[in-house]
């Protein structure tokens, strides 16, 4: 039986368990969504070219959550039995008879469900083959040591394999499921001189295995990247010009993600309350969201309570559009469900033309960040503290590695002042944006 086959009859399964559910929950409350999931895989990973690990896994599990009275009950489990579904649901019926009453709790709006939920390509499987792993993880590991002599140690290569089903369901009729899938490759190598050791690692990721990167780029890149970092110098105190590489400048877009949260703004505990219709960006950034980009790793026909996702501008001009709003963030708010229960999907921020180098130029000198650690955040105040790691950029051009500072500032100045965002676009994560150029940060050294 080919993996196709297999999961079309785990996603009519899956699909009966989700209306057995609803079924069972219709008698005792006034409305109810269940979710169902199921994902399997497999896991390798290789230590100088010996296997260190093998892991098929193969997980499912129900959650249903029923509202009676405006009370709410949730249950869940691992066992997708008929009898293990019907004491969940019993459990969820026998909850809400307890909790409080809330007015916002219930179901998304029947308008806004996803009835005609489009195929977006998601799913790629590859047969689970343990020695195709093997190979790759491998291959990969093995090309990070061949690279230079002074990579002296390794902590190996891993390859990784999923795919699974998503279903759901609510009283108002709908429901609908989509499989999907995802690949991921890395190395993680050692590199030492003179007595100081430095680590760092390299991977790639996508929906099919065609979309992954070779072994032997991931090996390679993984050893450029920890050999750069050997011999850093420590910095003085100063400001100065901050870039965020690409891979960590996502992060600097994931503390807006927070900040624009439904749930954060109707708790009054964002640094951008009442910022909405406002500017919050420079007026040539534009930041789109793109939920049915195919084969898009963060890609999804519909949030995880049912309702569907569509293209729409967060930052128009610099201006903020709209908060990212559950059901019932959307209605303490006063507000429409936007699509943004599980999280956002496939934000684009678009670059001003620079690559990396042009990026390196234009700041001309200053501090390039390529890790960042702690969590020095408030998402409350905007104030931003954090450890960092990167280069020391004179005359356009890097000059040495630097580690051991830290670098803050407040995000909605940061955010505000962002000076251009390169070109150089970051594909791997669910923000996908170029290198960041701020004017000046703080950078705390010795």
């Amino acid at each position: 039986m080919t993996i196709t086959t297999q999961v079309a009859e785990q996603r009519k399964a899956l699909e009966l368990a989700v209306a057995q559910a609803l079924e069972l929950a219709r008698a005792g409350s006034d409305a109810a969504e269940v979710a169902v999931s199921k994902t399997t895989g497999i896991s390798v990973s290789t230590r100088y070219g010996e296997v260190e690990n093998v892991e098929f896994n193969s997980d499912g599990a129900l959650g249903i959550t029923v509202y009676h009275q405006q009370r709410k009950g949730s249950a869940s489990s691992t066992d997708l039995s008929p009898d293990a579904i019907a004491r969940t649901v019993q459990a969820a019926l026998d909850i809400a008879r307890y909790t409080s009453v809330d007015p916002f709790a219930g179901p998304a709006d029947r308008d806004l469900l996803a009835f005609d939920a489009p195929d977006l390509d998601l799913f790629h499987p590859t047969e689970l083959d343990a020695d195709r792993g093997i190979e790759l993880a491998a291959r990969a590991e093995q090309a990070a040591l061949q690279a230079d002599k002074r990579i002296t140690n390794t902590e190996g290569g891993s390859f990784n394999s999923h795919y699974g089903v998503k279903v759901f369901g609510n009283s108002h009729g709908l429901l609908k499921s989509y499989c999907s899938s995802r690949h991921s490759m890395s190395s993680c190598v050692i590199a030492e001189v003179n007595g100081d050791m430095e680590r760092d690692y390299a991977y790639t990721v996508g929906r099919a295995l065609d979309d992954l990167l070779s072994p032997e780029w991931v090996g390679e890149e993984c050893a450029r990247r920890t050999l750069s970092r050997l011999s850093p110098r420590k910095l003085p105190t100063m400001q100065a010009p901050v870039m965020f590489s690409a891979e960590v400048a996502t992060g600097l877009f994931g503390h807006l993600v927070g900040a624009i949260s439904g749930g954060s703004v109707y708790r009054k505990s964002t640094f951008l309350l009442d910022k909405l219709g406002q500017q919050i960006l420079p007026e040539w950034l534009t930041i789109e969201e793109q939920p049915h980009l195919l084969r898009g790793l963060a890609s999804t026909p519909f949030d995880s309570e049912g309702v569907r996702t569509q293209a729409r501008e967060i930052v128009k001009a610099g201006v903020l559009q709209t908060w990212l709003m559950t059901s019932y963030s959307a209605r303490k708010l006063g507000m429409q469900s936007t699509g943004h229960a599980g999280g956002i999907h496939n934000w684009r921020i678009a670059g001003q033309g620079l690559d990396f180098n042009g990026m390196l130029k234009q700041m001309g000198k200053g501090l390039l960040v390529t890790e960042l650690m702690g969590q020095g955040v408030s998402g409350v105040t905007g104030d931003y503290s954090r450890g960092a790691s990167g280069f020391w950029v004179e005359n356009g051009e890097i000059q040495y590695p630097v580690s051991e500072i830290t670098i803050a500032g407040n995000l909605k100045d940061m955010l505000r002042n962002i000076v251009t965002v390169g070109n150089d676009i970051e594909t791997r994560s669910n923000i996908q944006c170029g290198s960041v150029l701020l004017p000046s940060m703080k950078i705390a050294g010795e």
